[in-house]
């Protein structure tokens, strides 16, 4: 028997299903078959086997996560409070009313399952005593108006890092991060496809607050200076990426998209209402189109870089069930 060659270091703890499954202990099932059909999207397949077999044991992980943060601002803020009282032994903690959130970042492809994946995490979260204020936004909502990326010539690329305000989603995360009580973020609507203009939701320090978006994990850039820019990867606490084959994407986009002519494009109001009455061929056409022409280039330019940047990889298998977990080494 001839030794075999030595694997390549990786950042990366792999677990299969079953193996990650085990991880979870006596943790109980909070959510019931309800709750489950609920939370789920169009087409969306997660069920009561895939909650206890993949959320729970990751609902564990993180409120270990959260747990050892709290420690190490606590004892971050006790040192610093020393060094401010000439080393007098004065307790910084933080408290209830000034810390802020805990902030995991969940990234990956259109059509991957992010919705139904942060909705039914945050469900899972908050039935935690010991984080019950769970909040959730998507990176939508600082999605430039149509208006502006018509003006920019940028339609044809939204969803792409450019078609974003960064700077106000920045902002946003700053006054999160710095404990802010109340911090405002605008309002996306999927049904006209845009901006809902004077509408804002609010974000009052919740005790987690999960962020779902296509780009969450770029890296800084340089500016024309030579500075770097802060990042938003630098705002988050931990981040999860949502990952699974280009060719299951494209058909989980093309089936998602035929479903909607008779749900979302059937309403007159809807941006695709257009598109309601296309035929099965001609609606796998346009969605074959738009999948190569924008949100597969988006993948694999700006999406798919970033997964090596992730805390923790979710791959899912053609079935759309979590198939492999890699969890990256402290």
């Amino acid at each position: 028997m001839t030794n075999a060659a030595p694997s390549a270091p990786s950042p990366f703890l792999e677990f299969s299903r079953e193996e990650w499954a085990a991880l979870r202990d006596r943790t109980p099932l909070l959510l019931t078959e309800p709750d489950i059909d609920r939370l789920r999207g169009l087409l969306d397949v997660t069920d009561v086997e895939e909650v206890r077999d993949v959320y729970l044991p990751l609902t564990q992980l993180l409120s270990m996560y959260v747990r050892a943060t709290s420690q190490l601002r606590g004892t971050i803020a006790a040192f610093a409070a020393g060094a401010r009282s000439g080393g007098a032994d004065r307790q910084g903690q933080w408290t209830p009313q000034t810390a802020p959130p805990f902030v995991i970042g969940i990234a990956g492809s259109v059509s991957v399952g992010k919705s139904t994946f942060s909705r039914t995490l945050r469900e899972l979260l908050a039935g935690s005593p010991d984080h019950p204020e769970v909040g959730l936004i998507t990176t939508d909502g600082f999605l430039y108006p149509n208006a502006e990326l018509e003006r920019q010539g940028l339609m044809g690329r939204k969803g792409f890092p450019e078609s974003y305000d960064q700077r106000a989603f920045l902002r946003f995360l700053s006054a999160v991060k710095s404990g802010q009580e109340a911090v405002q973020a605008p309002v996306y609507s999927h049904l006209v496809y845009d901006i809902v203009k004077d509408e804002r939701v609010e974000v009052k320090r919740p005790d987690i607050l999960l962020v779902e978006g296509l780009n969450l994990l770029q890296p800084a850039r340089t500016r024309a200076d030579g500075r770097t820019s802060l990042a938003v990867s630098d705002f988050l606490d931990f981040s999860i990426y949502l990952d699974a084959r280009r060719s299951d994407l494209k058909r989980w986009y093309t089936d998602r998209f035929l479903a909607l002519r008779s749900t979302a494009f059937s309403d007159p109001q809807s941006y695709f209402h257009r598109f309601a009455s296309l035929s099965d061929d001609a609606a796998r056409g346009l969605a074959a189109e738009i999948w190569t022409s924008i949100n597969e280039r988006n993948l694999m330019d700006n999406i798919l870089p970033t997964r090596g940047r992730a805390r923790l990889v979710l791959r899912k298998g053609a079935d759309h069930r979590v198939e492999r977990v890699r969890l990256r080494k402290p």
